[in-house]
């Protein structure tokens, strides 16, 4: 047992574990920095799977990867050559990974902070049983690290996840590098309009809602009236994908104003936004980002239903840089007001350490730590 385990340990691998297709520019420079006799593979779930193709032709290895007993016993060996493991979400077979001394497992996360609560701030986490809480903690208790880009996320996983405050790493979410690069967002953006020259020189207005989880998500009557207000803007949806098939409803009012298009990721689509219209998704801490946001709107329809399942973050009303709208007539009016939104203090709260460059000061982080 001994020789198998020294045979992976000089492997020195970096793993990364992807259910998020944000963080690929990020893979691709650790890639390019990795130590020379060094491996990096990324496990990829189905849904990235368009991601994964991009790194592989990049050259680097990629595994797809289903979160259950068939890794477990299969694929878990072969983690025992990881001096870094890098994960992006809960991974549930971490909770049974035996952990080599020198091992590192770094939670990066999918977004740069959270109105939603999850983890053991979850209301319905209660109600699970003993032995779901003690699974669930065996998973968390294997991180070393969370990468966050302010206090504010890493209280909230302090909480969620029940870690220790000096577990938290302020180095910047290397997700949020893009939002900062000007040539890249003019590349997006022009992209956009070689297949959407409509959009240009409109009022975009992206229409963003995160799911939920019970698949009990459905429009209230009016939301496209609403939507489209204002006469002179194209409004963009861009659904979940666990429920684009609620987009059916929408375009049964083919309404010309409302567009779609599936080609374009929601990153992208926000480059061409001047108004996000969403709900309890992250997609808002990067849209704060952008030089050319100019507005934000909650429209959190089922607030009251939602507090109860997942649950808010109890003092999100007072850092939102706009009230949440409750109903279909007071989205309508705030659309039509158009009025500027002041991320500065949103910003100051929860992007604190995006500047651009946190790719860099993760990678020079943990690869000092690799080489010791």
């Amino acid at each position: 047992m001994v020789s198998f385990l020294n045979l992976f340990r000089k492997k020195r691998n970096i793993v990364y574990f992807m259910s998020f297709d944000s963080n690929v520019d990020f893979i691709k420079k650790l890639a390019a920095n990795k130590p020379a006799k060094s491996r990096l593979i990324v496990y990829y779930r189905d849904s990235t799977e368009a991601a994964a193709t991009d790194l592989a032709a990049f050259g680097i290895i990629t595994r797809p990867f289903k979160d259950n007993i068939s890794f477990v016993l299969g694929k878990v060996p072969q983690l025992m050559g990881a001096r870094l493991i890098f994960c992006d979400n809960y991974y549930a077979f971490l909770g049974g990974l035996f952990k080599t001394p020198k091992m590192k497992i770094v939670q990066v996360w999918h977004a740069n902070g959270a109105i939603k609560k999850f983890g053991w701030e979850d209301p319905t986490t209660d109600q699970r049983s003993g032995s779901d809480k003690r699974r669930f903690q065996a998973v968390y208790d294997k991180f070393d690290d969370y990468i966050v880009s302010s206090n504010a996320m890493g209280k909230v996983f302090e909480q969620s996840y029940h870690a220790n405050s000096d577990q938290m790493r302020l180095l910047g979410y290397p997700r949020s590098d893009a939002f900062f690069d000007e040539e890249a967002i003019q590349a997006s953006r022009e992209r956009i309009y070689r297949t959407a020259p409509e959009l240009k020189g409109k009022r975009v207005i992206l229409y963003a809602p995160t799911y939920r989880d019970d698949g009990t998500f459905k429009l209230p009557v009016g939301t496209s009236k609403a939507l489209t207000s204002d006469p002179n803007a194209i409004v963009v949806i861009k659904l979940h994908p666990v429920v684009r098939d609620r987009e059916d409803a929408v375009r049964e009012v083919r309404n010309p104003q409302i567009r779609f298009y599936h080609q374009f990721s929601t990153s992208d689509l926000l480059t061409v936004a001047d108004t996000l219209v969403t709900d309890y998704s992250s997609v808002v801490f990067d849209f704060s980002l952008l030089k050319s946001a100019k507005s934000v709107i909650f429209f959190m329809f089922d607030l009251e239903k939602y507090r109860k399942d997942p649950g808010i973050q109890n003092d999100f009303l007072d850092w939102l840089p706009t009230n949440p709208v409750l109903n279909v007539d007071d989205l309508a009016e705030r659309i039509i007001a158009d009025e500027s939104s002041d991320f500065t203090e949103f910003n100051h709260k929860w992007n604190t350490y995006n500047d651009g460059n946190a790719s860099d000061r993760v990678i020079k982080h943990y690869l000092e730590l690799f080489n010791s």
